[in-house]
């Protein structure tokens, strides 16, 4: 069938741009090289998670379309990506194997020029950073629907890792399965924050069927590509990469369903990143078990204008119903209301530690 001529013209046209896009992509790589060299020379870090951000925020906020704004972010990910390989590989642990949320999370903010360092457990991801064989971890900290990821919240406790970064990822979970339908499945295989985002759907749709946790998703998948009796809970990306049938799309409860990662890193290795302009800095506190010693503790906050986004609390398993407390607070420390506040926390708390100070992205 032949082309209309007015559509071979915009392709030719798309073409031509292809090429001058490609050639300046080439004059942008070389450009990074340049900058590499300086780094090297000078003994500082290729990422620097600040300066992407507001590399990213000066495109949007230039912008004019018919682009959408939300795709621009995507795209320098991949472009700033491919160029940072230039200089230095980067190894990026998060919670194997192939086709897991966390692998799709640490592709999504450090793009895919780089080296996949794929981890059996949360609690390897931690040894694997701390231990500089991967440069960043990803893990996930917190579901809209589940809450908290309890053990990425205790690790952070006990390891010299400090969170740089943060991503959010819809999660879009699947039922997988060697063959086609749902009949005779005798246990569903996923990972226990999945298998409680789905309960509602596994009771009306699988009830006789065994609820099986694993490692991972991408684990379950994996297992259920071996035995046509048991099916998974997991993404597209998964039943791509083991060879398996969506039996049903999008069975989580939530439909909104998203899952927050954060981003860490040896702060020897890696220095904080420095002020973006819209930071998150992240704390884990604990307080003498006494009357009204909660309240004394975000009194700083108030008194200096620094507004808490987010407060959880885990036991700390001292046998004295004491608790350490997880907040989120906006703002960076060389912000001198936020050093205020901090100062002041810091001496009303029986234990201080900041986990992370880093850019946000706000929309």
């Amino acid at each position: 069938m032949s082309v209309p001529a007015d559509l071979a013209t915009l392709r030719q046209r798309i073409d031509a741009l292809d090429r001058e896009l490609l050639a300046l992509l080439n004059r942008r790589a070389a450009l990074a090289l340049e900058v590499g060299e300086i780094k090297k020379r000078e003994g500082s870090v290729v990422f620097r998670p600040e300066r992407e951000a507001q590399v990213i925020d000066g495109l949007k906020a230039v912008n004019a379309g018919p682009l959408a704004t939300d795709s621009v972010a995507p795209i320098w990910r991949e472009i700033m990506s491919a160029c940072r390989a230039l200089e230095t590989p980067t190894r990026v642990a998060y919670l194997g194997p192939a086709g897991t949320f966390s692998e799709q999370a640490a592709l999504g903010f450090f793009g895919s020029s780089i080296v996949r360092v794929p981890c059996t457990s949360i609690d390897e991801v931690f040894r694997t950073t701390s231990a500089g064989a991967a440069d960043f971890g990803v893990v996930p900290v917190e579901n809209s629907t589940e809450g908290v990821v309890a053990r990425s919240l205790d690790l952070f406790l006990h390891t010299p890792l400090f969170i740089i970064g943060e991503t959010s990822l819809f999660v879009r979970h699947n039922l997988l399965r060697r063959v086609e339908g749902s009949e005779g499945v005798a246990a569903v295989l996923a990972h226990p924050q999945a298998l409680a985002q789905c309960h509602q759907w596994l009771a009306a749709h699988l009830p006789q069927a065994e609820r099986r946790p694993v490692a991972s998703n991408a684990e379950g998948a994996r297992l259920a590509a071996q035995d046509p009796t048991l099916a998974a809970i997991a993404s597209e990306r998964a039943a791509s990469e083991y060879g398996l049938h969506v039996v049903a799309p999008g069975i989580q409860d939530d439909p909104h369903n998203c899952t927050r990662f954060a981003i860490v890193s040896d702060p020897h290795r890696h220095p904080a990143p420095a002020a973006s302009g819209h930071d998150c800095t992240s704390l884990v506190v604990s307080v003498p078990n006494r009357p009204g010693a909660v309240h004394d503790m975000l009194v700083p906050l108030k008194s200096h204008g620094v507004s808490m986004s987010r407060f959880e609390s885990r036991p700390a398993r001292s046998g004295q119903w004491e608790y350490y407390f997880y907040i989120d607070i906006e703002g960076h420390p060389d912000q001198p209301q936020v050093a205020a506040a901090l100062t002041e926390l810091r001496a009303a708390c029986a234990f201080f530690k900041v986990l992370g100070t880093y850019p946000i992205d706000v929309h």
